[in-house]
């Protein structure tokens, strides 16, 4: 469930947003962007349960919090985690993140990804209609860049004509592949990654040989530090696959590199994990390696990005490392 947290770093952001509110000048809709974990879901999560608390007195938060952590609030909406075939398909699970219903997703032809379809537009798109019960509503979408085309230019009518009082919070890690007519649409908070002094509040009582590589591994994302911190055996798993990228450095073997680079074949997070570390353990390279395979390692990722067939990709970066 969505618990609400203390923000760690993004003060220009929390004033923009805190002067907006008291100033009576809150944007129908806002658009959160930056890297993973950077804390862009947390501050929407704040945000709206202060909208949502506009006129409510001290003794009924508590109550309006505790509807709002357990997603049944009548003005909040939100769609993060998506029912996807044999990824993602306990009912409870998803309940803890996302309201919308989700019901058409499992019907045939069943959903095999975590692109939000015209048929979750159309359902969201029901539930803004219902009647709001106090001054603000809001509807968080998380990784707008899920959204397929026909879906976003459904969902562009109805940023574009919102009920009256409906506040958009939007998240995304890739603002380049959003249609510029959403952007244009929005009021855009750029979220960058904190500094090691930021994130040092997040670590106290870690011992300092987890510390270091937290902070390593996080790159001024507060969000990956807590899931490392609170989870031991993420930690671990990090830290085995942090060693099997610097493998992949270190070999002269072709075979040895392919056979490293075979999570990347398919999405997913251990694929996301892998590339994340591939690009730490480079920087840990001496400079002429750094200056030779710099580019190439850009070029898989921005490939990865672009949906190019991905085990080509792999195979043809592992080709071009010597």
């Amino acid at each position: 469930m969505p618990k609400l947290q203390k923000i760690i770093g993004h003060v220009l952001q929390q004033e923009q947003l805190k002067n907006d509110l008291a100033q009576g000048n809150v944007s129908h809709a806002y658009l959160f962007s930056g890297d993973r974990h950077l804390g862009k879901m947390s501050l929407a999560l704040q945000f709206a349960f202060e909208l949502l608390s506009t006129g409510v007195s001290e003794q009924q938060k508590p109550q309006v919090q505790s509807q709002f952590e357990r997603l049944t609030h009548p003005d909040l909406l939100v769609l993060d985690q998506l029912w996807m075939e044999d990824v993602c398909e306990n009912w409870e699970v998803i309940a803890k993140t996302s309201n919308v219903p989700q019901i058409h997703r499992s019907k045939a032809p069943k959903s095999k990804t975590d692109m939000i379809s015209i048929d979750d537009i159309r359902a969201l798109q029901e539930r803004l209609m219902d009647t709001g019960s106090g001054t603000y509503r809001c509807c968080i979408i998380r990784s707008m860049e899920r959204m397929a085309d026909v879906a976003a230019n459904a969902f562009l009518k109805i940023l574009e004509e919102p009920p009256k009082g409906l506040i958009f919070l939007l998240t995304t890690e890739h603002q380049s592949s959003l249609l510029p007519t959403i952007i244009s649409r929005t009021r855009v908070l750029p979220f960058q990654h904190l500094s090691r002094k930021d994130l040092k509040i997040l670590l106290e009582g870690v011992a300092e040989d987890d510390q270091k590589f937290m902070s390593h591994i996080a790159s001024g994302a507060p969000g990956m530090v807590v899931r490392l911190r609170d989870d031991p055996d993420l930690l671990r798993l990090h830290r085995t696959i942090h060693t099997t990228a610097q493998s992949f450095w270190r070999s002269d073997s072709l075979r040895e590199r392919l056979q490293i680079l075979a999570p990347l074949h398919k999405r997913g997070r251990e694929s996301d994990d892998l590339l994340l570390h591939l690009g730490l353990t480079l920087r840990e390279q001496n400079p002429a390696k750094i200056c030779k395979s710099g580019p190439v390692f850009q070029q898989l990722a921005a490939g990865f990005q672009a949906n190019t067939h991905r085990q080509l990709l792999a195979q043809r970066f592992a080709l071009s490392i010597d």
